[in-house]
């Protein structure tokens, strides 16, 4: 069972990842280099990702995935940090002190 604090990462995680709102997107290079239409793909990917599962959303909070596009392995994460960007974040379940990074890569770039 989730705790009120993992819920609310997952919360904020989620809503990043659905919208691009609420922290910012980085898309690697060689995502940044793909045509056009696979970046398109691989972002509504991202957008719509569901596959969460205790392999790789361990702790319940929505900030990994891995997914294909194609043929091309894609992973996506969600980092935290204090809202300056120079150190990690004290309370990532804090909108107000959090900024979220969510960066789209490809695996081979990982």
């Amino acid at each position: 069972m989730p705790t009120a604090t993992t819920s609310r990462i997952r919360e904020l995680n989620d809503a990043l990842r659905t919208s691009f709102a609420g922290g910012r997107v980085v898309l690697t290079a060689g995502v940044n280099g793909l045509p056009d239409d696979v970046k398109e793909r691989a972002i509504g990917a991202v957008r719509t990702f569901a596959a969460f599962t205790p392999d790789n959303d361990p702790h319940g909070e929505h900030d990994f995935g891995a997914f294909e596009v194609d043929d091309r392995r894609f992973f996506w994460k969600i980092d935290y940090y204090d809202p300056t960007l120079a150190g990690g974040s004290d309370d990532p379940s804090d909108a107000a002190t959090t900024a979220r990074v969510l960066t789209i890569m490809l695996a081979e770039e990982y």
